[in-house]
């Protein structure tokens, strides 16, 4: 079998886990009367003291902050508390994202049940652009809105704000990301990453700012709590999908969330569980991300993300399926142009020196701006190098990129904003806005600013072991046990194991419709486990039945056809 180098992921460095002390391990396990497996991997992730660990591994919702405490919050409550006394029109403006669907959602169904006449508003990705544009202000004017609160955007939309603004319209921005320059003047800018503002945890999604602010108008009218608790299911979907660290209030309100989800009073959710194949499963956070999330995504990528609204707010059965079955078709197109775009991305990066470039700035005509964010992840894992993808249309791009762990986008891009039109952005994941003329210019200073501030080990995958055991403790029991610490995820990620000197038992499988998938049998003569490697196809020829391998992976009970069975993602192989 002849394997093309692009086809092999760059293999990572391992980094093993250092000789605890077993002071504090001994303590936590006397304390909470916890195995030492639990001890050991709380300890490793700075959890050594048993207040630390209690909050953990029980994250209640009594630990959330007081949503007062963001700044601008209480401003922004009393202009919503009057426009529904008032009976004036409030305009919920949206991303197109997953967490902008859901934050859309939660506000408008929140702010409904309060008495308020709420419209909400997506613009379409191709249409309109990114952000609160001048197509969301002639909506809010269309629809005689007195107040317009923006749904993870508006933090950088200086110019539309002002406009509405001079409408008469007061605007209340609702929203996470960085700000990349002055804040907009208008009523209130909730952001808790925004300069000045006090809120202890930076890390929530949009849809936790949406969250925290209908909190504050439900209290503030004397209204039922329970509504907005009930859509943690959203919560908890939005900041998986948006790869938020799921740690703070993140991993308590995932946490909840997902116990909701799977028994969600959301008729379209529920009819989007459904169509995904997943009822009836456990919702976990990887399931979340990887299945579900994709197909809400799908609907702003490629048609109009305001029906992902309308799937979450509708309370018609019908409705909801003939939705989903609509988001079920859009995320097998959308799956079509992401592996086509993914195989030209290829060809490109098969003309560079990767030796010599070490931030990847590519551009195309006729690439699908709905696409190029997640062709830009499978770039990452692949090559391991910040990724920008530019789709070029009547001479503008419309760029969308990842990162990797060492290397801030946001900031990045920050060094060539006099090249761009406009962008934004976190520290993993930007988008932005530049003339075809100046992509080459903007390639040259991007790399340029990476290998400033990377190092060749950055360039390399890490796979961090949190505990080596033997295989015949990769078992049932432990499964149980890792469990404590999901949700996992950016932040929190799930432990990994390590076996020294598996034997391979029998011929290495491919597997998935792409055949890049690699099955193995591991075994050491007592027990044996199956291991899949997504990605590890290639690795296939080098490996023999009876060869003995080292295995770092992670431990997962997974379903097919009905049965149940532990099995071993793995996460680095070496032999």
């Amino acid at each position: 079998m002849t394997v093309s180098p692009l086809s092999v992921r760059a293999q990572p460095r391992w980094a093993l886990p250092q000789p605890a002390d077993t002071g504090p391990i001994e303590a936590l396990g006397a304390t909470l009367h916890l195995p030492e497996t639990v001890c050991r991997l709380l300890v490793a992730r700075g959890m050594a003291s048993p207040d630390d660990a209690r909050q953990f591994l029980r994250p209640r919702l009594e630990q959330l902050h007081d949503p007062r405490l963001m700044g601008g919050l209480e401003r922004a409550v009393e202009r919503i508390v009057a426009a529904i006394r008032d009976g004036e029109t409030i305009f919920i403006h949206g991303d197109y994202d997953v967490d902008g669907i859901c934050s859309t959602t939660l506000l408008t169904r929140a702010l409904r049940g309060m008495g308020a006449t709420v419209v909400p508003f997506i613009p379409r990705r191709l249409q309109d652009g990114y952000d609160l544009t001048m197509a969301g202000v002639e909506a809010a004017v269309r629809a005689g809105a007195k107040v317009v609160v923006t749904c993870d955007c508006g933090t950088s939309a200086r110019e539309p704000i002002r406009v509405l603004c001079e409408h008469g319209i007061d605007v209340i921005v609702s929203d996470h990301h960085l700000p990349g320059g002055p804040l907009p003047d208008c009523l209130a800018v909730l952001n808790p990453r925004r300069p000045g503002c006090d809120y202890p945890d930076k890390d929530l999604a949009a849809v936790g700012v949406a969250f925290k602010l209908a909190l504050g108008v439900a209290r503030a009218l004397g209204a039922s709590e329970n509504p907005i608790l009930g859509m943690l299911d959203l919560v908890a979907l939005a900041t998986v999908a948006d790869i938020a660290p799921l740690r703070g209030e993140n991993r308590i309100l995932v946490r909840y969330g997902l116990r909701l989800m799977a028994e969600t009073r959301n008729i379209g959710l529920r009819a989007l569980i459904r169509a995904a194949g997943l009822e009836g499963k456990p919702l976990t956070s990887g399931r979340i991300g990887y299945i579900l999330a994709p197909r809400l995504n799908a609907v702003g990528r490629l048609d109009h993300a305001l029906r992902g609204v309308q799937l979450l707010t509708t309370e018609d059965e019908s409705e909801a399926n003939r939705i989903a079955r609509e988001l079920e078709e859009l995320n097998r197109r959308r799956q079509d142009i992401d592996r086509a775009t993914l195989t030209r991305v290829k060809e490109i990066i098969a003309t560079i020196d990767l030796d010599a470039t070490w931030g990847l700035v590519l551009a195309e005509e006729g690439w699908h701006p709905g696409v190029i964010g997640i062709v830009a992840s499978r770039v990452v894992e692949e090559f391991a190098r910040p990724t920008m993808l530019i789709a070029i249309h009547d001479g503008v791009g419309k760029g969308s990129g990842r990162s990797i762990p060492a290397f801030d986008l946001h900031a990045g891009l920050g060094e060539c904003r006099d090249l761009l039109l406009r962008y934004g952005g976190h520290r993993a994941a930007a988008g932005l806005t530049v003339e075809r003329d100046r992509i080459p210019e903007l390639a040259e200073r991007f790399n340029a600013v990476a290998r400033a501030r990377l190092v060749e080990d950055d360039l390399t995958p890490v796979v961090r072991v949190d505990l080596e055991v033997p295989l015949v403790a990769a078992s049932g029991d432990m499964e149980k046990l890792l469990r404590h610490f999901e949700p996992f995820g950016v932040g929190n990620p799930a432990p990994v194991l390590m076996v020294r000197g598996a034997r391979i038992q029998g011929p290495p499988r491919l597997v998935g419709r792409e055949r890049d998938g690699l099955r193995l049998r591991l075994a050491d003569g007592t027990v044996s486990l199956d291991a899949l490697g997504w990605g590890m196809a290639p690795l296939a020829p080098s490996l023999t039945p009876g060869m003995e391998v080292d295995v770092a992976f992670r431990l997962e009970r997974d379903e097919w056809n009905g049965r149940s069975f532990l099995q071993a993602k793995i996460a680095g192989l070496r032999w």
